[in-house]
C-alpha cells in the first residue's frame, strides 16, 4: 500500500512539498477526467453566477468576495470560469468547456468518482503513514489550466485560506490527471518556506455585508530564484504541506494541465477557524478520511 518510507517522511517535513510518481494509474486518471467531461457538459451556469475566478488579491475581493456563489459552494458542485471568456453580458466568448478554470468544493461528497478517489485504500494508506488521527476532507477542487488560457496562480500558502490552530494541521493531495510540465503551468515550490507561519489571511466578513471576504496581512514579495519547478507525470499525487509557498504559470501551451486536488484537516486538537470562508454546514460537515 502508498505507505511513505522514513527518508520520504523527512524529505516531506524538510522541503514542505512531497512528489509521488505513479500514484494513480492511468485508467484511474481517465476516470476522473471522463467523469468531469459529463458534469461539465450538463453545467447550468446562470448568467449572475458567471464568476471569473481570479488570484490577484483585488480581483480576488471583488470577484470572488462580493459573490455568494463562492462563498457558499463549499458544500456544492460549483463552476468558477477564466478572466476574459465572458462578454459584458455574460454570455460565452469561448466554448464553454474551454473557459473553465475550476470545479470547487464538494466533489469528494457528491460526486461518486472523485469520492471513491478521495477515499480511496491508497490515500487512506498515505494519511496513516503520515501519522493523520482523525483526518477530515474539508474541500476539493478540479482544476482545468486550459490550453492558452489557464491563467497563473500568484505565490500563496493554502492556510491563508484554510486557517486552523494551531497551524500545520492542513495538508493538500494534489493529483495530476494529465502531465505537469514546465509549458503548461506545472507546480513550484519554495522549499522549506512551511516553517515560518501563514502571511496573510482571507477572513469571511460579517454577514451581509460587501464584500464577502477581506485579506489580513500581505503575501511578502519573494524572489523568484527561490522557487523549484515541480513536473510531474500524469497519475502523481503530490503532497502539499498547508503553509508551503507554491505558485504555478500561466499555460502557454497548447495542452491542458488538468488536476483534482483536495484538502485534508487532520481534527484531533485542531480549531478550524471559524473566520475562513469555508465551513462545514449541516447538509455536509467536514466528512472523515478513513471510512
Amino acid at each position: 500500500m502508498a505507505c511513505l518510507s522514513l527518508s520520504q517522511l523527512q524529505k516531506f517535513q524538510e522541503d514542505g512539498f512531497l512528489v509521488l510518481e505513479g500514484f494513480f494509474s492511468a485508467d484511474e486518471c481517465v476516470a476522473m477526467q471522463q467523469r468531469i467531461g459529463e458534469i461539465v457538459a450538463k453545467m447550468d451556469v446562470p448568467v449572475h453566477c458567471r464568476t471569473e475566478f481570479s488570484t490577484q488579491e483585488e480581483e480576488q475581493l471583488r470577484a470572488q468576495g462580493s459573490t455568494d456563489y463562492f462563498l457558499s459552494s463549499g458544500d456544492k458542485i460549483r463552476f468558477f470560469f477564466e478572466k476574459g471568456v465572458f462578454d459584458k453580458k455574460g454570455n460565452f466568448l469561448v466554448p464553454p468547456e474551454k473557459s473553465i478554470n475550476k470545479i470547487g468544493h464538494a466533489l469528494h461528497a457528491h460526486d461518486p468518482v472523485f469520492k471513491r478517489v478521495t477515499h480511496s485504500p491508497k490515500v487512506q494508506a498515505l494519511a496513516r503513514s503520515l501519522g493523520l488521527q482523525m483526518p477530515m476532507v474539508v474541500q476539493s477542487m478540479y482544476i482545468f489550466k486550459q490550453p492558452r488560457f489557464g491563467g497563473e496562480v500568484s505565490p500563496h500558502q493554502d492556510a491563508s485560506f484554510l486557517y486552523t490552530e494551531p497551524l500545520g494541521r492542513v495538508l493538500g493531495l494534489w493529483i495530476a490527471v494529465e502531465d505537469a510540465t514546465l509549458e503548461n503551468g506545472c507546480l513550484w515550490f519554495i522549499p522549506g518556506s512551511h516553517t515560518s507561519g501563514v502571511s496573510r489571511r482571507m477572513v469571511r466578513a460579517p454577514a451581509g455585508s460587501a464584500p464577502g471576504t477581506c485579506f489580513l496581512g500581505s503575501e511578502p514579495a519573494r524572489d523568484n530564484s527561490l522557487f523549484v519547478p515541480t513536473p510531474v507525470q500524469r497519475g502523481a499525487l503530490v503532497l502539499i504541506h498547508g503553509e508551503v509557498v507554491h505558485r504555478s504559470e500561466q499555460n502557454l501551451s497548447n495542452r491542458s494541465r488538468q488536476a483534482y486536488t483536495f484538502h485534508l484537516m487532520e481534527a484531533s486538537g485542531t480549531i478550524w477557524s471559524p473566520e475562513n470562508w469555508l465551513q462545514p454546514t449541516a447538509e455536509l460537515p467536514f466528512p472523515p478520511l478513513y471510512t
